[in-house]
């Protein structure tokens, strides 16, 4: 049922779509067509890179597929919410008739739009965003902590080795103790890191590197990307901790996706005196990290919808979907991520690292 309503939505969104693109459109039916045929095909590249098909083709062209492909889905719903708009408006006699037929004047202003309002999102995604953590700890460490932390890389067809380039750079730039990744470092296919050797990229990083797994590892081949990790010298915790200074400990869990995973009291036990960060990739649960004793839990996942309006369902399902928060004892930071799944668009949400105080 559940995947019926998945492939349902869509069709519905391309037929309401293509009707509308053909009534507004001044053109012959042969142009229209092929238009509309243009527009199905962008949205079904999407398909292609959920079968890995994309791993047979040229790099270059798997790159521009992805991008389309994946770009298309947040086109696609950005044009059902404005004709849905257009049609309410002509409802109750705000919009004249004439305005959604055969009127190039109206064609060209709803493109316009669209590529402007997706071109502000594509240069919002770029600008990563700092944010400042301050963390104050109530049990004694023998230093202050300088920490950058991260989420959601989805390092692949789209997050190329370049984009890595510039986030180790503004990493470095910090000049932190240690660095926190909390999952989703990689999107799906492993081909992509593989040819550009972007673990290599990881080894510039100057302060060592803890992170957890994230659902995306357990799309990419867990095995695989397990490897990648050791590869590019990342300290990957799985259900395991490492203590820092005999006074601070990060916890990495594993992700949800595995079921049998520990559970965080568990993880926690041996550790207690000192001060506990957590790694947790999905930020459910989150009265469990509370009860435990946990001091501060990192996690990510929720890319806050990406664009709005899905910032609003993120909003809704999670206690939590994005920034700092409180329960008890326990501080909490879901990121957005600085990367994100599919096209490169910010829209009412942000890319961003933290960069967090511990003293």
């Amino acid at each position: 049922m559940w995947m019926m309503s998945f492939m349902l939505l869509p069709i519905l969104a391309i037929v309401y779509i293509g009707w509308h693109v053909w009534a507004i459109l001044p053109f012959s039916g042969l142009w229209k067509s092929l238009i509309i045929a243009l527009g199905v095909m962008c949205f079904l590249l999407m398909f292609l890179n959920f079968g890995r098909k994309f791993d047979g083709m040229p790099l270059p062209v798997a790159q521009v597929a992805y991008e389309i492909g994946t770009s298309s889905i947040f086109v696609m719903m950005y044009l059902v919410i404005l004709f849905f708009v257009l049609d309410l408006g002509r409802l109750v006699r705000l919009v004249p008739k004439s305005l959604l037929y055969n009127n190039w004047q109206m064609a060209l202003g709803i493109f316009v739009l669209i590529f402007g309002i997706f071109l502000y999102g594509n240069i919002h995604y770029k600008n990563k965003v700092r944010v400042p953590l301050e963390l104050k700890s109530s049990k004694p460490l023998p230093r202050e902590y300088k920490v950058v932390m991260a989420s959601d890389l989805h390092l692949g067809y789209h997050n190329t080795r370049k984009e890595l380039a510039r986030w180790v750079d503004l990493m470095n730039a910090e000049h932190p103790d240690f660095i926190l990744i909390a999952g989703d470092i990689i999107d799906g296919s492993m081909r992509p890191l593989k040819e550009e050797k972007m673990a290599e990229e990881f080894h510039r990083l100057q302060a060592p590197v803890y992170a957890c797994l994230g659902n995306h590892e357990y799309f990419s081949g867990n095995p695989e990307a397990r490897q990648f990790y050791k590869d590019a010298g990342i300290h990957l915790l799985i259900d395991e901790a490492v203590v820092i200074d005999s006074a601070l400990t990060v916890i990495g869990r594993d992700d949800i996706t595995n079921r049998r995973r520990k559970t965080v009291e568990d993880l926690v036990v041996p550790y207690k005196g000192t001060y506990i960060i957590v790694l947790n990739h999905q930020p459910y649960s989150l009265e469990r990290a509370e009860r435990a004793g946990v001091d501060f839990q990192l996690s990510g996942h929720t890319h806050r919808g990406q664009v709005w309006p899905i910032s609003w369902i993120t909003d809704h399902v999670y206690e939590c979907s994005w920034g700092p928060y409180r329960r008890g004892n326990t501080r909490y930071y879901v990121t957005s991520g600085i990367g994100l799944w599919g096209g490169k668009f910010r829209i009412g949400t942000q890319s961003e690292y933290v960069v967090a105080t511990i003293r």
